[in-house]
C-alpha cells in the first residue's frame, strides 16, 4: 500500500504550487485555477492545493509536511536558498535525531526539511 493523495487547504493555491515546485521539485499540472492546483512528487503522490479563505486556513500547531533530503548538506542548501529569497527560516539544528528546520510556507502551512 502507498499513500495516493493529500489535500492541503491554502490561502493561495498558485503561490503555494509555485513555491513547492521551486524549492522541493514537485511537478504541477497544466491548467487548474486560482482555487485548485495539483502537484506530483517523484513517487506519484498527488498533492492537491485548494484555496480557502485566510481565516479558514488554520492547522494544528504540530501539523506539518516533511521533505526528507538525502544529506545534511541538502538541508543547509535549501535553508540558504530560502533565506536568500527573503523567507524567515531558522538555521537547521539537531532535533529528534535529524538535521532539520521548520518554517511557515506560502499558503499557510508548516514545512519541515530534514535529513
Amino acid at each position: 500500500m502507498r499513500l495516493n493523495h493529500l489535500n492541503l487547504t491554502v490561502t493561495d493555491a498558485i503561490e503555494a504550487r509555485q513555491f513547492l515546485e521551486k524549492y522541493f521539485g514537485l511537478r504541477g499540472t497544466e491548467g487548474g485555477n486560482r482555487g485548485f492546483q495539483v502537484l506530483f512528487d517523484d513517487n506519484d503522490l498527488v498533492l492537491t492545493l485548494i484555496k480557502g479563505r485566510a481565516d479558514e486556513v488554520k492547522y494544528p500547531g504540530t501539523f506539518h509536511v516533511g521533505f526528507i533530503q538525502p544529506s545534511e548538506g541538502h538541508v543547509d542548501e535549501i535553508n540558504q536558498r530560502l533565506r536568500a529569497d527573503g523567507y524567515e527560516v531558522d538555521a537547521p539544528a539537531r532535533l529528534h535525531g535529524s538535521w532539520t528546520f521548520y518554517f511557515r510556507a506560502p499558503g499557510g502551512f508548516t514545512i519541515e526539511v530534514l535529513s
